[in-house]
Parts: structure tokens; sequence; C-alpha cells
């Protein structure tokens, strides 16, 4: 690996991998028997987004064989990996070598193409920016049929940098050669609280900058009830605990003080119960984790729940049975700047019902690349919150109101919103937040027939 003047990792030319091309060439012959005016879409049997979307009216490309990680080189700390593999395969095939995606979102089925597409986040995102600055070469199914490979000093540069916070509208990932790190063998932790807003962000600052820290995050049960996690490798642990089945991790962060987890196992422990989210299904109880065992105790299985629910509209029959008031789902990601941040969660707590709430710092990896769709100022650090569920409604509210009160809170703070979930912006004000000059000119040069939804269809409208 070589490194260009502004500090961005180039890749080599990698070695050919032929099932790989066949599969691409499969792929090709798929995206030729679609009619012309069909809007193309993947054909997935399974999703990490939150927002509803229009039936499909044509078959969509099938893209289940993407799913191998073609090589990883302990040398170089790099890794080829087809767009579909989720991060539970990845991480199965990185640890052997000693070594980890430098971001690994939180959900085993995430997939790696889907994270840098959609964007992702987690602990060690403070350090690592997002899943999307370790890539250091895409090849991508443009919307007019190509096959291109983009780095970030070719002729599809723009592309590379344009294609985060693009949704699969300007392209597919089928291949990404990506940089890995090192890792030890476990994880100490330790729960920090603190009881007011301030003094909790200016901790997480002073965390972040000291460079004693692997891993940051932290969880908000309440206006005075904050925790910090701090957490860092190491070679050895007295004893480890296990959050894979019948304890469940949000719940020691309030009771330990102290915790050491296997490498593995930290990089999953939100996985498990959907952060806090399995206790809308129940099966936080103990009877219930005893019968379901470690293999239906995993995201992927409550993500088909709500599956479920989103078809059959389980929850609202039953709001309307029991004549309570009907709610708002709120699920969204959202990021400000750390200046701002408590003031955020001063306005959540006032506005929002809801809790607990995940609090992730972020900082763009050095290096220079500007990341129009998405742009964050390089030299700042920014504040995730992450926040899950639903609040009920007043009597002549319409769905939606929290929503749009988030988005219109997070934009007065200088912030962004994730677009993994619902969004409500008016087109104007959208194309304003996620660069529509950009997108546009991109959009011309990859789809100039539109065969794939655009981003304001596909994200606001939900077509």
């Amino acid at each position: 690996m070589t490194i260009d003047q502004a500090g961005v990792p180039e890749a080599r030319p990698g070695p050919a991998f032929p099932e790989h091309e066949a599969r691409v060439d499969d792929l090709r012959g798929q995206l030729t028997a679609i009619s012309g005016e069909a809007t193309v879409r993947l054909a997935k049997r399974t999703s990490n987004l939150f927002r509803s979307r229009a039936a499909a009216k044509h078959p969509g490309l099938d893209v289940s064989g993407f799913t191998h990680v073609l090589r990883v080189d302990p040398e170089s700390r790099t890794a080829d990996v087809e767009g579909m593999v989720t991060y539970e395969q990845l991480v199965d095939a990185t640890l052997p070598h000693g070594l980890m995606p430098l971001v690994v979102p939180q959900l085993k089925t995430i997939t790696l193409g889907g994270a840098v597409t959609g964007l992702g986040i987690e602990s060690s995102s403070f350090r690592n920016g997002m899943p999307h600055e370790s890539v250091l070469e895409l090849e991508i199914l443009t919307g007019d049929g190509r096959i291109v490979v983009a780095t970030p000093g070719n002729e599809h540069a723009a592309l590379f940098r344009g294609f985060p916070n693009s949704y699969g509208t300007l392209g597919y990932a089928l291949r990404l050669k990506i940089v890995l790190e090192p890792v030890k063998p476990f994880v100490e932790l330790h729960h920090v609280r603190y009881d007011d807003r301030d003094s909790y962000f200016r901790a997480l600052t002073e965390a972040c900058d000291s460079g004693e820290h692997d891993f940051v995050d932290g969880t908000v049960f309440g206006p005075d009830e904050l925790y910090l996690t701090l957490a860092r490798f190491t070679d050895t642990a007295p004893a480890t605990s296990d959050y894979t089945w019948l304890d469940i991790y949000y719940r020691s962060i309030r009771a330990r003080e102290t915790d050491h987890l296997t490498v593995r196992d930290y990089l999953w422990r939100w996985d498990t119960d959907w952060f806090w989210c399995s206790r809308a299904f129940g099966v936080q109880h103990r009877l219930p984790r005893l019968l379901l065992g470690r293999r239906f105790l995993r995201s992927s299985v409550y993500w088909k729940a709500v599956a479920l629910e989103r078809r059959f509209k389980i929850a609202q029959r039953l709001l309307k049975l029991r004549r309570l008031p009907p709610e708002e789902t709120i699920v969204q990601d959202i990021e400000v700047p750390v200046g701002r941040a408590a003031e955020f969660l001063e306005f959540f707590e006032r506005e929002i019902p809801i809790s607990p709430v995940w609090v992730c710092p972020l900082r763009q990896r050095p290096g220079g690349v500007r990341w129009p769709l998405y742009e964050l100022d390089p030299e700042a650090l920014y504040v995730n919150f992450g926040f899950w569920s639903a609040v009920p409604l007043d009597p002549g509210e319409r769905d939606g109101v929290h929503n749009r009160m988030i988005e219109s809170e997070v934009t007065r703070l200088g912030g962004h919103k994730s677009l993994y979930s619902d969004s409500f912006y008016a087109e104007d004000e959208f194309w304003r937040l996620y660069n529509g000059d950009t997108y546009r000119e991109l959009k011309r040069t990859y789809d100039p027939d539109e065969r794939l939804l655009g981003l304001y269809e596909k994200c606001v409208r939900r077509r």
C-alpha cells in the first residue's frame, strides 16, 4: 500500500478472482434481461433499512452469490470482499489473522456494501470514522450497466467519493478492498457514570482526544444517569462475561464498573438484544431466553419479527383494541458537533419520551478526502445519538410530527441525519443538506437514463 500526497491510501492492482468475475458476468446478463423501462432494484431477502418501500413491479437483480471474502492479506492488512458479505462473515474471516475492519457496525447482518453506500458507525469511529473511510477500491455496477473500479485517484474518483450515502442509487458495490487493523484477544471495558450533560460531554471529548482508548461510546438512561464506556484491547483477562444468551449487555452498564469480553463478543455486544430493542418482543426475561437459546437471540431474528409486524400492522391493531392512542415510530441515528451535543440531548429528553439513548463519538479519518453526500468538518468531533422506539401521538397530531421535529433540531444545530429510516424533508431542503448539485452530476454520469431510483425518491418518497 502507498500513500498519495493527500495522505490517502492508494490501492495497488490486486490478484484476479475468477469465480467473482463469473458472478459479475452473470449479474451483467441479468441486467441486460431487465426491460429498459423498468426500475432496477436488488432482489434482497433481508435488509437493515427501517423505511417502508413500494412493492417492486419487476424482478430484481439477484446478488445473493456475492457473499465471499475473497482474500485476507495479513501482510498488507487488507481484505478483498464482495458487497453482500455480512460483517459477521467478515469478522470471522479476519479475526483468525489477528485483524478486524476499522469500524464494525453493531449488527451482524449489516453487509459491507450496505455500510459503505448507506453509512455506519461504532465505538471505534472517534478514531476511524465510518466504514467507507477504510475503503481503498470499489468495484461498482453502475446504473448505465458498466462495471467500474473506483479509487481515490483514478478516473472514477468522483464516484468513489460520492458513493457513500447514495444508497444504491448510483450503483451497487460488487467488490471492495478495505484496510484492516490489528487486535488483541480481549477488550477491557470501564463504565463511568455522570449525572449531568455538560460534564458528560466534556469527559467524552477528553477521552477521544487522549489517545488512551481503542473504543468509546455511551448510554444515556436519563438526564442524571449518563454512562461513558471506555474500552481498550488487552492481551489477558481475569475472566470474561458472556452476553450472547442469558445475560444482557446494556443492563451490565449500570451494574458493573469494569468488564472484560473476548474481542468477538465485544464487537457483537449489542447484537444479542438489538441494543435494548429486544424488550419489545418480550425476550429479556429469563424463561424465553432459556427457551430460545443463542441461535434466536440475534438482530436478524428481531428484524424478521419487525417485517411481519409491518406487514400485518399487529401493534397498530392492538393499540386500537386497547383504546390507546396511535404511536409514531422513531428509529433514527443523527449526529451533531460535540459542542452542541448537550443542547440536542436536552431537547430530546424534553420532547421525545424515549430511553435509553445510544451515544457514539465520530471523527473523520485524517487524509483530506471529501465525502460530498455526507460531508463532515474534518477537524470536528461529532456525537451520534441513536434512538429506536415509538411514542404516543396526542389527539390531533399527525404521524411524523416528532420525526420532523428531530430533523429541524438537527439542522439547526449543524448536524446530520442518516437516511436508513423514514425521512420527511421537503425536496429543496433535502438537496441542500445532501449536496444535490454533486449528486445530480454523478447521476448524469453513471445513471443517465435513471434506471436506478433517485436518492430523494428512495429515502423520502419511499419508492
